[in-house]
């Protein structure tokens, strides 16, 4: 009898947190495949009921290793003999397990998975490529450039800076910077812009709103949240996952405090990302707002755990959202959705913080 697959871990600066995501959702969907990838990129099942504490060595002591075999009828091969799955969860932070990489894979194996396409995926963790995207279709989103260590010249942009790793999640590198020269430094010294960095204005006195949206059974959007930063004056990796475990309500303002305005058009835009980003699944979109104005700011395509502490209006159990999510991974392929009903009044916001910047 085929069932699902929980794929948790992988190669990334954000293993740690996906082992978190990934035992939250094999707890609430009980009878399921646990599938660990470590940060070697080794496989293996595992029981699916552990603490995260047996996974501080690397792989458990009675996980079974697995091939990956990327052809279909294959995948998950354990002796020979592959995992009857129904569908796989992804529950990947960052890397390849979620800019696409794992999701071509998977296609490849013929197994349906959760969340976005391999291309989808790939757009959502490359923040040039989702920021022109974003400006591409009109919404109002930050200049954004990429940070090349040479004679480039400076963004036509004013400091300060926020300098952000181009491809990853969960604040992780994310620095702020007072001048140009600064942010050349970083580039050339931080680890952390290997694979290229982008620089974007840096708003005082702007704030965090996030919301979850889900695409199955039918169109949906969480309460949305507005998180304290930290002193540095950004969400930081520490307050969304150490400081009060990513999801409980301290440091927080669950449901945020905003006008009708401005939660229309967060409603609104958010149908019009998910439409352009070929969401699918449970995503958690970021926007910036001050004195009214909304931009896009990210997309976080597997979102910690799924963004499931969002889900308190409408209320959903994470038994319920994880049980629809693996439902719409079993079923057709992708479909789309309507953005009717949208006045466009997002789009004509556009005095918006992006214009006021020239």
């Amino acid at each position: 009898m085929p069932k699902p697959a929980v794929i948790f871990g992988g190669p990334s600066d954000e293993h740690d947190i996906s082992i978190l995501t990934g035992l939250q959702v094999t707890r609430a969907l009980g009878d399921v495949h646990a599938v660990y990838w470590s940060k070697s990129g080794s496989w293996y099942l595992v029981a699916p009921d552990l603490e995260a504490s047996a996974f501080v060595d690397g792989p458990p002591r009675d996980g079974r290793e697995l091939s990956f075999i990327a052809s279909p009828g294959s995948g998950l091969v354990l002796k020979r003999k592959p995992l009857d799955v129904s569908a796989v969860v992804i529950a990947c932070h960052g890397g390849p397990g979620e800019d696409g990489t794992l999701q071509g894979l998977l296609d490849l194996a013929g197994l349906r998975y959760s969340g976005p396409g391999q291309a989808a995926s790939a757009l959502g963790m490359d923040k040039l490529a989702f920021g022109a995207a974003m400006s591409a279709a009109g919404l109002p989103t930050l200049p954004r450039s990429l940070v090349v260590v040479g004679d480039e010249p400076e963004p036509r942009f004013d400091g300060p800076f926020i300098v952000k790793p181009r491809f990853g999640g969960s604040s992780i590198g994310i620095e702020v910077a007072g001048d140009w020269d600064t942010v050349r430094a970083l580039k050339a010294n931080s680890s952390f812009f290997d694979q290229g960095a982008v620089v974007e204005p840096f708003i005082t006195g702007s704030r965090d709103l996030q919301v979850g949206v889900r695409t199955y059974p039918e169109w949906q959007m969480s309460a949305v949240e507005a998180p304290m930063r930290a002193a540095e004056g950004i969400y930081s990796y520490d307050q969304k996952y150490l400081a009060w475990g990513g999801e409980v309500s301290g440091g927080r303002e669950l449901p945020a405090s905003m006008t009708d305005e401005v939660a229309g058009t967060v409603a609104d835009l958010s149908r019009r990302v998910a439409e352009v980003a070929r969401l699918r699944g449970i995503a958690r979109i970021d926007f910036l707002e001050k004195d009214g104005e909304v931009v896009v700011n990210e997309v976080n395509t597997i979102p910690g755990s799924m963004a499931a502490y969002l889900w308190i209006d409408p209320p959903l159990s994470r038994e319920e959202l994880f049980n629809d999510l693996v439902a719409e991974a079993e079923g057709p392929p992708v479909r789309t959705f309507s953005v009717a009903g949208s006045d466009g009044t997002a789009l004509r916001s556009a005095g918006t913080i992006a214009s006021k910047l020239g």
